[in-house]
């Protein structure tokens, strides 16, 4: 049995102009991005807006999206967590805008961000919690800590964001034991799931915990709350399995299908990084990074950007908490539960700095993720919610903050983070942001104990922390070099981009077009959001940005996950330097580089390539003998592609008439024939489908095709189904008859998919 806090009628609290300043304050804080002045860099360009521009092309374009030849050699769209296909506010934007703008992109972030918001304050409406509390709570949530120091990464803001949305209606069909809101909660859960992150793994654990208590502690028989859940788990079952089946099945065939506990302990969040909730820039988080001083500077073998480890929600967020603090504030069974979420998410964020995580890794699905420090996407939530309830508390006279207390304990907060930055000898340049946040706690404390003694409520309370909050967040986590840059920067990843480069590269591409060929280029360290700038302007790139990677291409070819810096051009046994067979099997015709190419490729020799040209400070090569996309073979070799990645060792054969198979040896002849009798031309090159005409010398051949292979491609000969066969350790290929032909490959991923499945795997 609980004792809730008392409450009043919702009508009785302003929610409606809690809502407004809110909507109000959203826009202000957004603002700088909406305006287009600035825009969210990183990830959120570099990777996000490239997916968006794919999606918006194809679809406008009358193209499946599921697939893209535009990166890796071929990467399933329809698997990446990332591509945003199954993301209903950019697949809906992608449909109706056929060239996404920064702007779009940034609002839809910062629309989520509200909607999120918006579903927090309707939570606390239902729960009778003040509207104070609740707008407190939504700007806290929307605009606090990793929400807004890693906005950058879109597709965790976009599982956040569905969060309390979920809350709120899984928590409504539990109030009303209603089957129709436990099917909506289930649904929106579902999209939240489809972000496949690791904020979404720990919103759906969250979630289900929250049922699990709700049940344990309502006044309701449990067994009434069966409907809601099942109808909950039903929807969104209905709704995830098809797009989480093929995620699985792209992770097991990844880079990445586990991440070992070692690995995991690199992303733990240093304990001095929750000094940032006292102070937002205590480490010059939002200066040159030059000046940062922060962890994770100095931990050894952390691998976390410096905005990680900011998790700062405001100042009246922590003076409200630490004020309602006490017996009382755990006497509502929501707040012990967000409490206990509370302690439960820092610990996990901590990662190797307690033996908890240990704990924590052992459950089912924990190991598919590399940083414990997303989890303070998930303490800043239930940060903001204990926040809000905590305001509700002392504005119904429940929690009566006493002012001295209060005064004492956020001076020590003070006192003790200057003193973190003397021993570490950066107290002047501490000092500054210390002392503009001490300022907004002095406020935050003033308006809490004016609240506490009935000075002030209502409107005049709301407009109180829409103020003290907007203008708090706006300075200490406004726009900065972690969050906000100059759209120009990103100039090249605009479709009607004027770069030089890219210009370049599509005149001598146009230049060279041939019926057979689809030449493939390289961008490389050029700059952090060049390599997937082949997505916005349908340049084929042998490589490309994105953590997830076909386990064969990675594998034979050394690909890494970024290609910013001329060290993250990785090579593999296989694939050693540029001047490799590979080289000329992926048809890589150019490479853009943005150092000389021999500090990338220390085994480089001149006349590798040939240099043609220097724009501004990047290299360009051509190398000529890149073989076309579509090839004939007339002569196929036995090896074991395993044995050959291992070795590196490639068997002595003319590749432009003998191709490498996983089966018995066969040749025929070319004796007495022209040199161009076994040859084949692409009819059509689609995302998804690609159609060949191939002649083949008496005996028949192989066509190849320089894409990567993948389960999920069929193919018909003159309509025939026809076994695509992996060719070259990485590519396809098709057994064909003597005589003119036409090969027709097909992306099928829900066929491949089910016979994946039906073969265990």
């Amino acid at each position: 049995m609980t004792t809730p806090v008392q409450t009043s009628r919702p009508q009785d609290e302003p929610y409606a102009l809690a809502g407004l300043l809110f909507l109000l304050c959203a826009l202000a804080l957004a603002f700088p991005w909406l305006s287009g002045r600035v825009t969210i860099p990183w990830d959120a360009k570099a990777h996000f807006q490239p997916q968006f521009a794919f999606l918006a092309h194809a679809l406008h374009s009358g193209q499946s999206p599921f697939w893209t030849p535009n990166v890796f050699a071929g990467m399933p769209q329809i698997a990446d967590p990332q591509s945003l296909i199954f993301s209903p506010f950019f697949l809906v934007a992608a449909a109706l805008v056929p060239e996404p703008s920064f702007v779009l992109e940034d609002a839809i972030v910062f629309a989520m961000l509200a909607m999120g918001g918006l579903a927090l304050m309707a939570y606390f409406r239902d729960r009778g919690w003040s509207a104070a509390g609740a707008l407190l709570a939504a700007l806290a949530f929307a605009f606090g800590g990793s929400a807004a120091w890693r906005i950058q990464h879109t597709g965790q803001i976009m599982s956040l964001a569905w969060l309390p949305v979920t809350l709120w209606l899984l928590a409504r069909a539990l109030d009303r034991r209603s089957a129709p809101y436990g099917a909506a909660a289930g649904a929106v859960a579902a999209f939240m799931v489809l972000g496949r992150d690791q904020v979404a793994y720990l919103g759906v654990l969250t979630l289900a915990a929250y049922a699990l208590h709700r049940v344990a502690t309502d006044e309701a028989p449990a067994v009434s709350a069966l409907a809601p859940l099942l109808f909950g788990a039903l929807a969104g079952a209905a709704i995830i399995a098809v797009p989480l089946a093929f995620t699985l099945e792209l992770a097991a065939n990844s880079n990445r299908p586990a991440i070992d506990l070692d690995g995991a302990h690199k992303g733990s969040l240093p304990p001095a990084s929750f000094l940032t909730l006292v102070s937002a820039n205590i480490f010059g988080t939002d200066g040159p990074l030059k000046d940062f001083w922060g962890p994770p500077v100095g931990e050894k073998d952390l691998f976390l950007a410096r905005n990680m480890t900011d998790v700062y929600a405001g100042a009246l967020t922590l003076v409200a908490l630490a004020a309602a603090l006490g017996r009382r504030f755990l006497a509502d069974r929501e707040a012990r539960f967000f409490a206990a979420a509370l302690v439960l998410f820092a610990l996990y964020a901590l990662g190797r700095y307690t033996p908890a995580f240990a704990l924590f890794y052992h459950l089912p699905g924990a190991d598919l993720w590399r940083r414990p420090a997303d989890a303070t996407f998930l303490f800043g939530f239930a940060l903001a919610i204990l926040a809000g309830y905590g305001l509700t508390l002392i504005t119904r006279g429940e929690a009566k903050p006493r002012a001295l207390a209060l005064i004492g304990v956020f001076i020590a907060l003070f006192v003790f983070a200057a003193a973190h930055a003397a021993a570490r000898d950066h107290l002047t340049q501490a000092l500054t942001p210390l002392a503009i946040s001490a300022a907004f706690a002095a406020a935050a404390v003033a308006i809490v104990l004016a609240a506490g003694s009935g000075k002030l409520s209502g409107a005049m309370l709301i407009g109180a922390v829409a103020a003290l909050t907007t203008a708090d967040l706006a300075f200490g986590n406004g726009p900065n070099e972690s969050t906000a840059l100059p759209p120009e920067q990103f100039d090249v990843l605009r479709a009607g981009s004027k770069d030089p480069v890219i210009a370049f590269l599509k005149q001598k591409l146009a230049e060279n077009a041939a019926p057979d060929r689809r030449d493939r280029v390289e961008l490389a360290a050029i700059d952090f959001h060049w390599p997937n700038a082949s997505l916005v302007h349908g340049l084929d790139h042998d490589l490309g940005y994105n953590p997830i990677r076909l386990k064969i291409f990675e594998d034979g070819t050394g690909a890494g996950d970024h290609l910013a810096l001329p060290e993250q051009r990785e090579f593999s046994k296989l694939y050693p330097k540029y001047r490799s067979p590979f080289t000329d099997m992926l048809g890589l015709r150019y490479v853009a580089t943005g150092v000389p190419i021999e500090e990338i490729d220390e085994g480089y020799k001149p006349g590798d390539f040939e240099k043609i040209a220097q724009i501004g400070n990047v290299h360009l090569y051509e190398n000529k003998s890149a073989y076309p996309r579509v090839m004939v073979a007339t002569c196929a070799m036995h090896v074991d592609f395993s044995r050959m990645v291992a070795t590196g060792e490639w068997p002595e054969a003319d590749y432009r008439e003998t191709v490498l198979l996983e089966e018995p040896p066969i040749c025929h002849t070319r004796k007495d024939q022209p040199a161009d009798a076994p040859r084949a031309r692409i009819l059509s090159y689609a995302n998804t489908e690609v159609v060949a005409e191939t002649n083949a010398p008496p005996g028949g051949g192989w066509l190849i095709l320089n894409d990567v292979f993948h389960p999920w491609w069929f193919a018909t000969l003159d309509g025939e189904e026809a076994p695509v066969l992996r060719a070259n350790v990485l590519f396809r290929a098709v057994a064909i008859p003597e005589g003119r032909h036409e090969v027709r490959f097909t992306f099928q991923p829900m066929r491949g998919l089910m016979r994946g499945m039906s073969r265990g795997g």
